[in-house]
């Protein structure tokens, strides 16, 4: 006998529905599940029969044929245990239940028959909103809070097998998911202040205007100056996340396993900061299973990346084409995965070996360890980097002083009025920062005057400029421009933007 049940499958960050189709035949007792499964969705032969049998119900001694459609796509993970089960006991007559096209189910089965949480809800949910289907999806109890995100899908929460198929024959009811509210979650990991940073102005300002456009920074100066500190307390500038980020961002830790029950939401913007020993796989995303690696995670927020040339070479080469494109596409060969990551970088390291060059304590390193150790960063990765920012050593006076340095609320207000600038300006684009901005809506959104053009064209030709430094230099000047409340870019935002390009010269031209 023949049935057939819904599930889905994720892709990326995206759900796509998933036929599962359940034939029992007489002939010798075999399982056989088709349709591209992976090696963890295999095991679902045991979790299925054990679950089976401690719910009351047989598995049934004949052969049983799986096919999860279309069989084009990869399968993958323990959420399809829930609809294989329950196409066996419709399959084999074991319950009587009157099934529709619109129910839809996942959640992975304990070997007693409950349901356990699973990664993904937030992708399905969202993908059986987008079906123009009056679709019902059935989700483990633990998920509900996840599923209440997107209150167009009819949700239904579900503690065990037994519940589940108690439903079907319409002797029980199912607890329908209850709307969850965005603003009804708070996060009490709130971002350290610029309030506690002593000194610091020229770096202090840079993040600021990092901040506005969503610009790339990086962070050079000696050991204990405070680039890390400084870092860490960028997203206390950033204007708070929309719905539509919200959603975005939480969807992909959604799709990594990374949410917390009782929380299930991204709220506030993400700050990531892998060690330098992290894998290309982690850091870009990837691995036999395809997942979202930090760049993903950090979408909408910033990516820390401390002791920046420490990193391995191909890590730090992977790195150029998220920054350029905003995602990052994920290669195998029975699949191509697509993440976002369109995210704030955020580069630290050292001026030389011993930390100590250019600055007033002795550097006991040779020019060539200095030029080696910095040219661990390609001349195109650095063009990609917006903002070049030396951060000093502090000195005691600094420390010691009863003066109050600015404050995370004061910088954030200028932040937000740019970011209005820029929403407006950009209002009929599909991006909506200065960051984003491709070569021909620089051309038309960065006009210079004959002054600045003269100082611009003097910099190119003296610093051996790339193009891409060109753009970069022009969008920085945009955004300043922006948090000046300036209509046009002046020469003192020009030059403002040109000397975060100072480090170029001093650091990689010697």
């Amino acid at each position: 006998m023949l049935a057939t049940t819904n599930t889905l499958l994720i892709n990326g960050i995206e759900a796509v529905p998933v036929k599962v189709e359940v034939d029992i035949q007489n002939g010798l007792p075999n399982f056989e599940l088709i349709g591209l499964a992976q090696a963890a969705l295999k095991e679902a032969r045991e979790r299925v029969k054990a679950a089976l049998k401690n719910s009351g119900y047989e598995f049934p001694n004949r052969k049983i044929i799986v096919n999860l459609a279309p069989a084009d796509l990869k399968k993958e993970g323990s959420h399809f245990d829930l609809a294989i089960a329950l196409g066996i006991l419709l399959a084999s007559g074991q319950i009587d239940a009157v099934y529709t096209e619109n129910l839809f189910f996942a959640g992975e089965l304990s070997l007693d028959g409950s349901l356990r949480q699973v990664p993904g809800i937030l992708p399905m949910s969202l993908a059986l909103m987008g079906t123009g289907k009056d679709a019902r999806f059935i989700v483990p109890a633990a998920n509900c809070r996840e599923a209440g995100l997107v209150h167009e899908t009819r949700s239904l929460a579900a503690g065990s097998l037994q519940e589940v198929i108690a439903w079907l024959e319409g002797s029980e009811l199912l607890e329908p998911v209850s709307d969850e509210r965005i603003e009804d979650f708070t996060d009490s990991d709130v971002a350290p202040d610029f309030a506690e940073v002593k000194g610091q102005e020229s770096a202090k300002r840079a993040l600021q205007v990092a901040a506005a456009g969503l610009h790339n920074v990086l962070l050079i100066g000696p050991p204990g100056g405070g680039k890390t500190m400084l870092a860490r307390r960028m997203p206390s500038i950033m204007p708070d996340m929309t719905r539509e980020e919200i959603l975005e961002t939480t969807r992909i830790y959604s799709v990594a396993g990374l949410l917390n029950a009782e929380h299930p939401l991204i709220s506030v913007r993400p700050f990531r900061a892998p060690h330098k020993n992290a894998s290309s796989a982690s850091i870009i995303g990837g691995g036999r299973i395809p997942r979202p690696g930090e760049i993903s995670l950090a979408q909408n927020g910033v990516l820390f990346l401390d002791e920046f040339t420490e990193f391995n070479r191909d890590v730090l080469e992977a790195l150029r084409q998220p920054l350029e494109d905003k995602l990052v596409t994920i290669a195998r060969s029975q699949a191509t995965c697509t993440y976002p990551a369109n995210f704030s970088l955020v580069a630290s390291c050292n001026p030389c070996p011993c930390g100590f060059y250019g600055s007033d304590l002795e550097c006991t390193c040779t020019p060539p360890q200095i030029q080696k150790y910095l040219g661990r960063i390609s001349g195109p990765l650095l063009d990609r980097m917006d903002l070049h920012v030396e951060v000093p050593r502090v000195i005691f006076e600094q420390l010691r002083t009863n003066s109050s340095s600015e404050s995370s609320a004061s910088l954030r207000e200028k932040v937000l009025q740019s970011r209005e600038i820029q929403l407006n300006r950009f209002a009929r684009h599909k991006f909506k920062l200065n960051s984003q901005m491709r070569p021909a809506d620089v051309k038309r959104f960065c006009r210079l005057d004959e002054a600045s053009e003269a100082l611009l064209k003097n910099a190119f030709d003296r610093l051996k400029m790339s193009a891409r430094a060109y753009d970069r230099i022009l969008k920085v000047a945009r955004t300043i421009a922006d948090l000046d409340n300036s209509l046009d870019i002046k020469i003192q935002h020009l030059a403002e933007a040109m000397q975060y390009r100072s480090l170029d010269r001093k650091y990689w031209h010697n």
